[in-house]
């Protein structure tokens, strides 16, 4: 009896190890690889695109004829000065700006002919956003909060799931509390387990430290630089800080809606500053 249960035990290894290296060949984008090059298809890719906006003024040109390309697994920096056009970039490239011209690819997919229901589909499927100001909804504790993408997408352990993202960014304790309970650092910790809870291949971070002290801050730009490895996501990074930029793997200067610099950096995104 002893050697029948050894032997299936060792049949189920042997199952989970293959049903591992099949889903490491099907989905490369998970596979993480410490130390090596990033050699990936672009899980971004943006073709002279522009983006006009209206203002008291007229019409404004914010993005003037980007052309970027971001491959997966990538940790890229996005950086300039105020009104550059920084968040706008990210905004189009989740979705929630439509270009006015150029071509926009996420995840394989032209954003172009999508319709709203369709964007939302891609960002529920693909796609993790971090926002400067949270945006967590304040009638919601954190463990309801992280499972809303997941019940948007019809997932029926959504509140297990959301319970096990809450525990990786250090808030088991703190699952039945509302936003206005946590501090700002457990808020925004609340908020890159809402971003990560659907494994997203691309994860977008605007100024994730902005309404952070600088020690508060460090904790969650060094969680986010780690979850984002762990789970092979492409994360691309707007920030005015340049210490944090270099620790990314590249950085993309933006000035006046264009790219004006583009540069490989040592990236040592899990060192400490």
């Amino acid at each position: 009896m002893r050697r029948g249960r050894k032997a299936e035990k060792e049949h189920q290894q042997r199952i989970d190890h293959r049903r591992k290296t099949t889903i490491s060949l099907v989905e490369p984008h998970r596979l993480v690889i410490p130390g090596a090059s990033v050699t990936a298809a672009p899980i971004v890719r943006f073709t002279d695109v522009h983006l006009d906006m209206a203002s008291d003024a007229g019409m404004v040109n914010i993005l003037r004829g980007i052309t970027l390309e971001v491959a997966a697994g990538e940790i890229a920096a996005v950086v300039g000065p105020s009104g550059a056009g920084k968040s706008s970039l990210m905004m189009v490239a989740g979705g929630l700006e439509r270009a006015t011209a150029g071509r926009v690819e996420v995840a394989g997919r032209d954003l172009g002919p999508l319709d709203e229901d369709a964007r939302a589909r891609l960002r529920r499927e693909h796609i993790g956003i971090v926002f400067q100001g949270f945006h967590l909804i304040p009638t919601m504790t954190a463990l309801e909060n992280v499972a809303l993408p997941l019940e948007f997408g019809g997932r029926r352990d959504a509140f297990e799931v959301a319970e096990a993202a809450l525990g990786r960014v250090g808030l088991a304790p703190r699952l039945a509390h509302y936003p206005a309970q946590l501090s700002g650092g457990e808020q925004q910790r609340v908020a890159v387990a809402r971003a990560l809870v659907g494994r997203p291949r691309l994860l977008l971070a605007d100024e994730p430290t902005g309404n952070l002290d600088g020690a508060t801050g460090k904790q969650v730009m060094d969680l986010l630089f780690e979850l984002a490895r762990a789970e092979g996501a492409t994360l691309i990074l707007v920030t005015h800080d340049m210490a944090l930029a270099e620790r990314c793997d590249r950085i993309v200067r933006i000035a006046d809606g264009l790219v004006v610099d583009d540069r490989r950096t040592s990236g040592v995104a899990l060192a400490a500053q």
